[in-house]
């Protein structure tokens, strides 16, 4: 039988080709992207200080909210910054060992924030549905525990991927048209056959994202019919409010990241790498912080601290 011969070629780098052509669009994503990674910047960085400085907020959920803040950060800061870069200097090159680095980061942020979601969610029931117990289960030790494990089940999950993805051997061609390295875009530049293992990894990933996404919503089964036995209807919704940031943010994840586009042009590919990589991590500290009171207190006082102490130094 003749053997089936294919063109491997030697891959030192990748060109990231996910911009348009046309110097005006060119222009318009790049500052669209500085502006978004400068709120997302600022917003998760105030959520991080306060919920560190302020003593209003030293319980669990902020504990959690903080981590989720802090991954946020890690998570745009993979692939927004070196887009921005490449677009200033005209340059669109990537090394093999930085593309590697990026579906690793990518995946292992990516994971652990849908990790840590599910502790969050846990959280909320114990709080809603156990209150008297909620200091007991929820305390520092285990949170802490849980906010590694998240870590922990992260770096797992993108060692496997980034395995998967680079085992293949890669054909003709070395344009990624993305803004970043992304795994289906480096599947299609994959020789023919050898994508079935990095393919199976995502099988199994689904599977397992889908049982702990089951576990999620039997958390707020449990929630809401919590929350449907309490007389008060101004109680059922101030008890069911403190979960709206969490559902919003779980729900923005979820549907960024399970977007299908099959055989979508690249323009579309684009748009919906920058729904899923860059608008939860620039979003969630608005939807956290916008319909909660103990934060917006916590921003009055920090402004208030800070504005008596520059008058201070004035003054002095």
């Amino acid at each position: 039988m003749p053997e089936k011969l294919m063109n491997v070629t030697l891959i030192t780098g990748f060109l990231l080709m996910g911009f348009p052509d046309d110097q005006v669009l060119q222009s318009l994503y790049a500052a669209f992207f500085s502006l978004v990674y400068l709120e997302a910047l600022m917003g998760n960085l105030l959520i991080i200080t306060l919920t560190t400085i302020d003593q209003h907020l030293q319980t669990p959920m902020y504990f959690l909210l903080k981590n989720l803040s802090l991954i946020d950060i890690c998570y745009i800061s993979v692939t927004v910054p070196k887009s921005i870069m490449n677009y200033l200097t005209n340059s669109h090159s990537i090394s093999f060992v930085g593309c590697a680095s990026q579906v690793f980061l990518v995946i292992v942020f990516a994971g652990t924030e849908f990790a840590l979601l599910l502790v969050m969610s846990y959280d909320r029931y114990v709080a809603i549905c156990c209150p008297l117990h909620y200091e007991a289960i929820m305390n520092r030790g285990i949170c802490v525990q849980m906010v590694t494990a998240s870590w922990f089940s992260g770096c797992v999950y993108g060692s496997i991927h980034v395995a998967g993805t680079f085992s293949v051997h890669f054909c003709d061609s070395n344009i990624v048209h993305q803004f970043f390295c992304d795994i289906p875009s480096l599947l299609t530049l994959a020789c023919s056959g050898e994508q079935i293992l990095e393919y199976v990894f995502i099988i199994v990933s689904c599977c397992f994202a889908f049982v702990c996404f089951s576990f999620m919503v039997a958390s707020y089964v449990y929630i809401v019919s919590t929350v449907l036995r309490i007389p008060s209807s101004q109680g059922r919704f101030k008890t069911f409010s403190t979960c709206m940031p969490h559902l919003t943010v779980v729900t923005l994840f979820l549907s960024s990241g399970f977007i299908p586009v099959p055989d979508s042009p690249h323009l579309v590919d684009f748009l919906v790498s920058v729904f899923y990589s860059v608008l939860p991590p620039s979003l969630n500290p608005i939807i956290c912080s916008l319909r909660n009171k103990e934060i917006k207190a916590a921003v009055m006082r920090f402004l208030w601290k800070l504005s008596h102490y520059t008058f201070y130094e004035e003054e002095q």
